[in-house]
This record gives structure tokens, sequence and C-alpha cells, in this order.
């Protein structure tokens, strides 16, 4: 028994002082492998792993509409459609006396037809120089409104690009926005000059002329040959439309830059 004692206390002895066990420092697990959207269907570093996301705008692609880039465009999409909205309404109305008399019943009384100031010859005078002066705005309407819904769609077109991630895999679509925004911007000087210089032209008409004094020989205002407050906010929002593709180039160009850098060293990539 004492000999058995013995021959226990040195293997009690190499076990008290052995090494711990345990997991050694140099010999980790490697973490498992996960698909990745920055360096294709696997990657094994520790920038790859990304939280699961939560919410509407944490997916994968709605992050795009949270960069600069993107609310930049939204800008634009906004912008383009007041152009539009303030566009049409000289192409949506005629204005001035529009012979509610002749629809007769209620209607005729409601709305101040009877008690108008014009009847007989001059009715019909103030219906063809509205219709004559309606003619001679509706060119230039509808000019100003096939380009402001031409622009809102290529600035909504923009979104769903940059949604899509289509930068990341054509970084030559960057240049192509930054060399277009930058010819809507300087496009934007000639049109708002031929704007406004036909806008004018069609007030200083003949026309315009007699209109306005015809209708101020009854007593009505507001129907005096100058630049209508929808016109002139048209113009407003084409300024500041400039400024926004200007800066949407200067981003787009960035985003071209951080692309490549992206390409060479992968990290998180929701900032071009």
């Amino acid at each position: 028994m004492a000999e058995r004692e013995r021959r226990r206390q040195p293997g009690n002895a190499r076990a008290v002082s052995g090494p711990p066990r345990g997991p050694r420092p140099g010999r980790e697990e490697p973490p498992p492998v996960l698909p990745s959207p920055i360096c294709g269907p696997s990657c094994e570093r520790p920038e790859c792993y990304q939280p699961e996301p939560s919410g509407l705008l944490e997916c994968y692609q709605c992050r795009y509409l949270c960069t600069a880039r993107a609310c930049c465009q939204l800008v634009e999409v906004l912008l383009t459609m007041l152009i539009l909205i303030c566009s049409s309404v000289s192409y949506s109305s005629t204005g001035g006396y529009t012979g509610i008399p002749s629809l007769g019943g209620i209607y005729y009384y409601q709305y101040g037809g009877a008690y108008s100031g014009f009847d007989g010859a001059e009715g019909e005078k103030a219906q063809q120089l509205d219709a004559q002066f309606y003619q001679l705005k509706l060119p230039t309407a509808r000019a100003a409104m096939a380009v402001g819904g031409a622009l809102m769609a290529f600035s909504c077109l923009l979104v769903l690009v940059g949604v899509l991630r289509l930068p990341w895999h054509f970084p030559a679509w960057l240049l192509l926005e930054c060399t277009l925004d930058i010819l809507i911007a300087l496009g934007f000087l000639p049109a708002l000059y031929f704007y406004f210089h036909h806008l004018l032209d069609a007030y200083d008409s003949p026309v315009c002329k007699e209109r306005e004094h015809l209708y101020q020989s009854k007593g009505y205002q507001g129907f005096s040959c100058s630049v209508h407050g929808a016109e002139i906010a048209a113009g407003l929002f084409s300024c500041v439309a400039i400024v926004v593709f200007l800066v949407s180039a200067g981003l787009a160009v960035r985003g071209y830059k951080t692309v490549y850098q992206l390409r060479e060293k992968p990290v998180e990539m929701y900032e071009f």
C-alpha cells in the first residue's frame, strides 16, 4: 500500500504542476465561411460579417437611400416634379371668362356667371381673346412640361440604378451619370432663357394687351400682362435644380473613386 501511494504522488504532482487543459491561444478555430456581397460567394475576413439587418432602410439594397447621392437624387425628383406641376398651370386652363352663362341653371348663378359683366358680343370677344392667349402660351407650357417630366423620369432611374447597385458592378456608369448631370445643369441655362423669352413675347402681344384692357373695363383684376406666380416658381425651382445636379455630379465622381478603393481593399461599401 505504501508503494502504491508513492507511485501515485509523482503522477499527482505532474497533474498539478502541468499546464491547465483548455483552448490554446495559438490554435483557435477559424470563423465559419459566410456569404458576402463584397468579396463574392465566400469571405473569411472579419469585415465581411454583417449583423442581420432590421427595418425597411436597413436591408442591403435600401441602405443606398441613406447615402448622400441618393438624397441628392431624391431632391432632383422633387424639384423636377414641382417644375412639371408649375408648368402645367398654364397648360391646364385658359383662365378668364369661360362662358359660364351658356351652361345655365344652378351652375350659372352659383359661380357668378349672371353677374360677370359680359353679355352678348363682349362675352364672345372675351372668350376669343382667352383662347388666342392660351394658344400663345401653349407651346412654352408643353415644352416645360416635357422637360420637367423627362428629368423626373431620369432622376427616378438614377435612384433605381443606385438601389440595384449597378455602379458597383459597372463603375463606368458613375462617369456617365456625372457627364449627364453636368449637361443637364448647363442645359437649364438656355432653357430658362427661352422659357421666359417666349412667355414675355406672349405677354407683350397685342392679344394680351387687348384682353387686359377688356377685363379692366369690367372691373376685373389679375389679368395683367405679366408673368404669374406659377411661372416664376418654375424658374426658381429650375435654378435650385441647377445647383443640385452639379452637386450630384460631384458625388458621382467621388463614388467612382470609392468603388475602386473598395475593389482594391474590400470594406463596407455603403458610403459611395
